[in-house]
């Protein structure tokens, strides 16, 4: 159990020092126990080009046309993946300094890991955009199939049902033609019977001569 004594001690010393408390302060001790960054939240680091990796960011995205939230996600983690790996060169070029003699190989050897890991990382989330689009592209050829299906399929069944109502009009027409011909040859007491294509000649005649003296009627009126 601290006494009063060591109670007051602790409260004096704690308000001697917190840390820093501006913004500038906070941003320069964030680092303090930081290695590499090449594991864990993804950060840049003071000196590279926080304007760089913007473009680069925004070229992945331009180029590849991002269209939903994952797609959107796995251009910004092949960003991220590159950027690593550029970060994981740059220090195994650290690991040599002016010599040709590595300073460092136990360093060396976990930046190389890190490359190569997140090398794969860029390549994997780029083959995981690029399946993502085959799906869709399948999907969209999949969708415009099944419509020309269907499409096919009602144009053969209107198809069908207008062979059916010409093979009705047909028969209907020669039940008509069979009923006329039987109607119209059948002969007057005291005539002989007439072909019916001879009746239909003569039919055309009488109509052509009513017609022409009821144009003459018209003309005379109009005059």
């Amino acid at each position: 159990m601290p006494t009063e004594a060591q109670v007051a001690a602790n409260q004096q010393n704690a308000t001697l020092s917190t840390g820093p408390t501006t913004q500038q302060g906070k941003d320069a001790i964030c680092f303090n126990a930081f290695r590499h960054g090449l594991a864990g939240r993804f950060v840049i680091l003071p000196h590279e080009d926080k304007h760089e990796f913007q473009e680069l960011y925004f070229s992945l995205k331009a180029e590849h046309r991002p269209s939903t939230p994952t797609e959107h996600l796995l251009i910004e983690r092949m960003a991220e993946h590159w950027w690593l790996a550029q970060r994981a060169l740059y220090l195994q070029q650290l690991c040599f300094g002016e010599s040709e003699t590595c300073q460092d190989p136990k360093q060396l050897a976990l930046y190389l890991r890190y490359q190569t890991t997140h090398d794969r990382g860029f390549h994997k989330c780029l083959n995981e955009l690029l399946r993502l689009r085959a799906q869709k592209r399948k999907a969209e050829i999949g969708s415009v199939s099944q419509k020309q299906k269907e499409a096919d399929v009602a144009r053969k069944q209107e198809l069908h049902e207008a062979r059916v109502r010409l093979a009705n009009a047909r028969a209907s027409h020669l039940e008509i033609d069979s009923d006329i011909r039987q109607t119209i040859e059948a002969p007057l007491p005291g005539h002989v019977r007439i072909p019916f294509e001879d009746l239909c000649d003569a039919f055309k005649v009488v109509v052509n001569e009513v017609n022409g003296r009821y144009k003459a009627k018209l003309q005379e009126k109009a005059a």
